[in-house]
């Protein structure tokens, strides 16, 4: 059976038009009509303007004044009023049209966050269906977006990208179970959490999140969007539901695990605010981001092992396996930690020993 095809026309016709084709007919004049209705000569004029709306009330007294049914005038002023709604609608997606450069719309259509087709305008509303507000204007405003918009740095970000990026972490969120929020059980975690770095992702990752959920915080995987430049981010779905998001940009995992700590050093120093880092730290926030990066570094080399084998500086392939054993991590992480340091160059010959990680090579959208 054809489904109908419903044609909306875009001319918005007062019903003042048609009231005064009525008057005309009957050969009534304006201020005729307002003796009749008991209503003031310019309210009547204002009505065949459009100026004015028809209320129930008006409609009932033209029915008895001029024998049309009250419903026509009701149907028509529903049918004007509606034809505008549309017309400012459409006024004002196309006002945001410019919004569309700085957001990553492909990435979210992959992810089946937003509809893949349509033009530009229709992808518009489906920003502002997926982002929860009536207008992209109003993102900035958005407690859980607020975070986004004060980024900034030598490659300054997309605040709407970045907004886009923790939406989707916010939604994924919404889905995964967690046990109320534990501190202490996950500060008592962090060694198991730790030893996960010297297995392969396919192996850790489910072992990661499980762990995490225990002591209520969600781990949330998702693809670096262009112009994020996030590695992660921490905010709280709830007052007992802490949300890790993790991006691994670069794909680096000694990266991803001291961004891993960090996040987390963020959800145990901290209180319960929104931090997205790998962006400009504010005067504000530089004590926090200090703090984290030093929880990162002590969880996962005690500084017990890691300031002795400075020390020696012994920096072959044996000894810093040997750290990574003792240490219980991915040699990776040694790695990194010495270039950071700037005791190993960057391109140092092991590099070779740093391992990547790709978890989103065979990524389907959920």
């Amino acid at each position: 059976m054809a489904t109908e095809k419903r044609i909306y026309s875009d001319l918005a016709i007062p019903p003042g038009d048609y009231l005064s084709e009525v008057l005309t007919v009957k050969g009534m004049t304006q201020a005729e009509l307002a003796r009749r209705i008991g209503r003031p000569t310019q309210a009547v004029n204002e009505i065949i303007k459009g100026a004015k709306a028809i209320t129930p009330t008006t409609a009932l007294q033209l029915e008895r004044a001029l024998g049309v049914p009250a419903h026509i005038w009701t149907g028509l002023e529903s049918r004007y009023q509606i034809i505008k709604a549309r017309q400012e609608e459409r006024a004002q997606l196309r006002s945001e049209l410019p919004h569309l450069k700085s957001i990553p719309y492909k990435q979210l259509a992959d992810l089946g966050c937003v509809d893949k087709a349509g033009d530009k305008e229709h992808k518009i509303g489906e920003l502002q269906r997926f982002y929860g507000v009536s207008s992209l204007e109003h993102l900035s405003g958005i407690r859980a977006y607020e975070a986004s918009f004060r980024c900034g740095g030598a490659r300054d970000p997309s605040n709407y990208a970045l907004a886009a990026w923790m939406r989707c972490a916010e939604l994924k969120a919404d889905e995964e179970p967690a046990d109320a929020f534990d501190r202490g059980k996950l500060l008592r975690s962090l060694g198991n959490l730790r030893a996960l770095s010297t297995k392969d992702p396919v192996e850790f990752m489910p072992e990661l999140k499980s762990i995490l959920a225990g002591c209520g915080v969600v781990l949330v995987m998702l693809p670096h969007f262009p112009k994020t430049y996030a590695h992660g981010a921490t905010f709280w779905a709830r007052p007992e539901k802490a949300v890790l998001a993790m991006s691994i940009r670069g794909k680096w995992a000694d990266i991803f695990w001291f961004s891993l700590f960090h996040e987390l050093g963020h959800i145990l120093l901290h209180k319960k605010r929104t931090f997205i880092d790998d962006r400009r730290v504010s005067p504000e926030t530089a004590r926090e981001e200090k703090a984290a990066d030093d929880f990162a570094e002590r969880s996962l080399i005690e500084a017990e092992l890691f300031d002795p084998f400075v020390r020696k500086a012994d920096f072959s392939e044996a000894a810093v396996k040997a750290l990574a054993g003792e240490a219980g991590v991915s040699v990776g992480i040694v790695i990194g930690r010495l270039q950071h340091k700037g005791l190993l160059p960057q391109n140092s010959e092991l590099n070779r020993l740093r391992e990547r990680y790709d978890p989103f090579a065979d990524a389907t959208p959920p």
